[in-house]
């Protein structure tokens, strides 16, 4: 009897204990050599199959690891290569990795966050003579690799055509269909050499088919997806889509293809209500994502067996896939290495060999009926009450705050103007004032330490010594630079969210709960299990004593409510707004406590904010609404001469300038740096007011920006910014980078600000 099946559409790739980033930042510091990354890399991806293999899934990706980022991969693949990266052989590692982190004569490719995570791919550049040409077939190679040496029939994966080109940028030159085009061809080699190989199926992924596409967009779908299906046979396509309900879902069940695959779990019910009231086409399998891939809490079966009973009566056993929503790429590796959490919420995380596990125990219940699993659900609905009822879990204070603002309208004593006066007249800043965005370098020393002060080889006494040496010692640097506003260095932070739920009640902490957000950089997100509150100032220490040592200003340095929302792993017992006001309130305690301590300037930093607008349209108004009502929250009780910034970074702000300028925020730094001014054009058509910092060189690449290379920047920016509102920056935190290079990008920094500085001043004259 033909019974259902299991699989997952991708795993971290980063290894249970960040053995992949470890792997390629040795390399690139040149303390190991190529073919040495090249076999730990197979080494650990071989690891990663086998341990899905050993989970029992059915059909096992191949073809999703990468070495940095799985939509460059297919820039490679495709030969879509910029010109500026064309002197080194197209597939070789050194291309790979310029285009990703530049070389001192050319910029990297752009970066931006993949769909609504927190996840950043290399945007691929079309220019105006791109013609594809396929390289190497990236996708075959894993599935022989897979099969030969491990015996393992994996799904190869690879990003759809269609999505890929609209991740893209360029086609000034050349209109998007005439590319695809070229492209689709392609991709017919990539899938006939597939399928001559013995492939059975293979994913193709098109999430961007759950956006607002418009019907010429659905006519390229078609058309992409028609010519596909005439020139490939002997495989089984399996179009897969995640992060929302797919859009047109009449449409998109008709394409040609073997399965669909569709995400249940992140639309509010929205596929299934499209299942049930347009059934299934019986010639296809339809891989049902319905355990939650994007967070981290146990499966609740009550609610999965309700959703996949419903899609199985209409779509039988033998036509169904039962799978994670998405990727397993945003989550972290497993709980296993977890030694310090407390059991009653350890034993309710699922990390992504935990999901894995629960797939292959759904599909087992599917196949052999629920009473075979039923002591695991038992167990697991036990674990669940006891963690409901455990300590932390619920602060009755914290939920009558939050009902107390429900009916108020939080938002700043002056409008803009009057503050700007009072402010102006407070700091006297000259023209085109200097900063950065925060964080600066952070050493292996300075790693050591913090690592001695948590495991208890220091004490307090000797760890606080430190931080205000180093504290010190980059106040004199930035006054040294010549730096306008200064900031402390965020020394004694770990991560920018990690480092505030640690002081925030409400919050627990993994030790190697690491996900990846760009390249080899991860991110450890903390666990949000219970209500938010602040049970005492988090910065005030030492953001005042970095002020005590200068007659500059010093900017206190928060993380917004929004951002550490989304960078978190969230409860999902509450609505999400209800969390961010909590976690805004306790903001708002904060700025009164730097307010105290006399911190004049600060920063509340949303790089997230973009990140977490929902794909579609109809939403996105609500989800905006809340955003600006959180920060507001946060920020509004700040008094007029308090200068309050804001940070955003990586994403297409274009659309949603306005709500940018509803956040009232005094100055906001954007970064412009890898999108060559791109951003810029959003202030051609909006009369944006208030001050701004676009980024004027990218720290996520180790070369040095020369002064005229920022000083163009700069320029570009005042073709459409008043000077006087307009702030000098780098782009994004400059914790990663080294001590020499970055006081070297600085102080090129410097040097344009200062002679555009000259330039502005005799034109305001005149």
């Amino acid at each position: 009897m033909k019974q259902a099946r299991s699989s997952a559409i991708g795993y971290p790739r980063i290894g249970e204990k960040r053995e992949w980033k470890k792997a390629l930042e040795r390399y690139w510091k040149k303390d190991t050599t190529e073919q040495e990354l090249v076999e730990e890399l197979t080494a650990l991806r071989h690891k990663d199959w086998k341990k899905q293999k050993e989970a029992g899934l059915d059909l096992i990706p191949v073809g999703d690891f990468s070495y940095y980022d799985h939509v460059l991969d297919t820039s490679i693949m495709f030969g879509i290569i910029p010109k500026r990266f064309q002197d080194t052989e197209p597939t070789s590692l050194e291309t790979y990795f310029n285009i990703a982190r530049g070389t001192e004569s050319a910029v990297a490719s752009s970066m931006t966050k993949w769909f609504n995570t927190n996840y950043h791919y290399i945007v691929p550049e079309i220019e105006k003579d791109t013609k594809p040409v396929l390289l190497e077939n990236r996708p075959l190679r894993y599935y022989k690799e897979a099969k030969e040496q491990l015996g393992i029939d994996g799904k190869p994966v690879l990003l759809g055509p269609v999505t890929y080109l609209k991740l893209a940028k360029g086609f000034d030159k050349q209109p998007f269909e005439q590319v695809l085009q070229t492209l689709v061809p392609l991709y017919i080699q990539v899938l006939q050499e597939l399928a001559a190989e013995g492939a059975a199926w293979v994913q193709i992924d098109e999430p961007i088919l759950v956006t607002d596409l418009s019907e010429k967009d659905l006519r390229f779908v078609q058309s992409v997806y028609d010519t596909i299906s005439k020139e490939v046979s002997g495989i089984k396509l399996l179009l897969q889509t995640y992060f929302e309900a797919v859009e047109a879902y009449d449409s998109v069940i008709q394409l040609p293809v073997d399965g669909i695959g569709l995400d249940f779990v992140d639309n509010n019910g929205q596929t299934l209500s499209q299942l049930a009231e347009h059934g299934f086409p019986n010639d296809k399998v339809l891989a049902a994502g319905v355990i939650n891939g994007r967070n981290i809490w146990r499966n609740d079966w009550k609610h999965t067996w309700q959703i996949t009973d419903a899609v199985r009566k209409i779509v039988p056993e033998d036509r169904l896939i039962l799978q994670p929503s998405t990727s397993l790429l945003h989550v972290p590796v497993t709980t296993e290495s977890e030694t310090k959490l407390a059991s009653d919420l350890k034993q309710v995380l699922a990390f992504a060999d935990q999901k894995l596990e629960e797939t292959v125990l759904l599909t087992k219940g599917v196949n052999q009926g629920k009473a075979i699993i039923l002591p695991e659900v038992e167990k697991h609905s036990r674990n669940w009450r006891s963690f409901a009822d455990s300590e932390g879990r619920s602060n009755e204070n914290v939920q009558q705050e939050v009902k107390r603002w429900k009916d108020k309208h939080p938002s700043r004593a002056s409008e803009f103007s009057n503050r700007k006066k009072v402010q102006e007249e407070k700091f006297a800043l000259p023209l085109l004032p200097t900063t950065t965005i925060g964080s600066l370098p952070q050493t292996t020393e300075i790693r050591k330490a913090r690592a001695n002060f948590r495991k208890g080889a220091w004490s307090e006494e000797t760890y606080d010594a430190f931080v205000k040496e180093r504290t010190a010692e980059w106040i004199a640097n930035q006054e040294e630079v010549g730096l306008d506003v200064l900031v402390h260095g965020e020394f004694e932070r770990n991560d920018m969210v990690e480092y505030f739920g640690e002081k925030l009640n409400g919050f627990a902490f993994t030790e190697y709960a690491w996900v990846q957000s760009y390249g080899s950089r991860c991110v450890k997100p903390p666990i949000i299990f219970g209500d938010v509150s602040l049970p005492a100032p988090m910065t005030v220490k030492e953001s005042a004593y970095a002020q005590s040592l200068t007659n500059k200003p010093v900017k206190g340095m928060l993380t917004g409510p929004i951002t550490i929302l989304n960078w978190s792993f969230v409860r999902e017992d509450i609505p999400f707004a209800e969390v961010t006001e909590q976690i805004a309130l306790a903001l708002q305690k904060e700025i009164r406590a730097l307010e105290d301590a006399g911190i004049g300037m600060i920063q509340v930093d949303e790089p997230a904010l973009r990140e977490g607008l929902p794909l579609k349209s109809n939403k996105q108004a609500t989800y905006l609404d809340q955003s600006v009502r959180a920060f507001l929250l946060a920020t509004a009780a700040a008094a007029d001469e308090t200068q309050i910034h804001t940070h955003m970074c990586y994403s297409e702000f274009g659309r949603i300038i306005a709500t940018i300028d509803k956040l009232d925020a005094d100055v906001i730094s954007i970064e412009t740096a890898r999108s060559h001014g791109e951003l810029i054009e959003a202030f051609e058509t909006f009369a944006y007011d208030k001050g701004i910092g676009l980024g004027v060189y990218d720290i996520h690449s180790p070369r040095i920006p020369s002064v005229e290379e920022m000083e163009q920047s700069i320029r570009r920016a005042l073709k459409v910014l008043d000077p006087r509102q307009f702030w000098i920056n780098p782009d994004c935190g400059l914790k990663t980078r080294g001590i020499k290079e970055t006081l070297a990008s600085l102080h090129h920094m410097q040097q344009a600000a200062q002679n555009i500085r000259e330039q502005q001043k005799t034109t305001i004259l005149q």
